[in-house]
């Protein structure tokens, strides 16, 4: 199945068109973003595939910003061990999951590969991927499930939260002051 998403981010002023496909063995995501940052136009364009568990096996991040292009690729091999351009990159050690500063499909990475029920929460190790800063670390995140379509986002130690709002298949419809769905449509190839 493919579903195609468009998001419109509020703070950096950006529509995300992303298209995800989703097969037994896995899924693969494939987008585009384009905005805008203070004076500064970004392009963005990223893969990234999970296995059948949700869990990110491969990512390609190409970016735009002030005339330099930037390109990074990432692999897993499932246990949170990860290489980077071929090279191994042991801080990113126990980093299950990954978040792209400028997506909020990014989040639903570990939704859907925690999988937790009403009122449980998990914190988490993520490599985090700021586009506009250039920067690339290890962060915790806490998530937990507030309902059906609600959960509580935050950075650990608690310098950020948000209350994101998500469908029957995990992708982001609204995170508040961030990024608002526009569009969603189904298609079975």
């Amino acid at each position: 199945m493919q579903t195609n998403i468009l998001w419109a981010g509020q703070e950096n002023h950006s529509l995300e068109n992303c298209i995800l496909t989703t097969m037994d063995a896995g899924s693969e995501a494939n987008s585009v973003i384009v905005g805008m940052n203070v004076d500064t136009v970004y392009f963005v364009e990223y893969i990234i595939r999970t296995n059948q568990y949700w869990e990110t096996v491969f990512f390609e991040i190409k970016s735009r910003l002030l005339d330099t292009l930037s390109v990074f690729r990432f692999r897993s091999n499932d246990k949170g061990q990860w290489t980077m351009n071929a090279n191994a990159v042991r801080q990113f050690d126990g980093c299950m999951d990954i978040d792209i500063s400028l997506t909020p499909f990014t989040n639903t990475l570990p939704i859907n590969r925690l999988n937790l029920h009403e009122r449980e929460q998990q914190q988490i190790k993520v490599l985090y991927i700021d586009i506009l800063k250039r920067e690339i670390k290890p962060v915790s995140q806490q998530y937990t499930r507030l309902s059906k379509n609600e959960y509580r986002y935050e950075n650990v130690p608690n310098d950020f939260e948000s209350i994101i709002k998500v469908d029957e298949m995990g992708l982001v419809v609204d995170y508040p002051e961030l990024f608002v769905r526009k569009y969603r449509r189904e298609s079975h190839y």
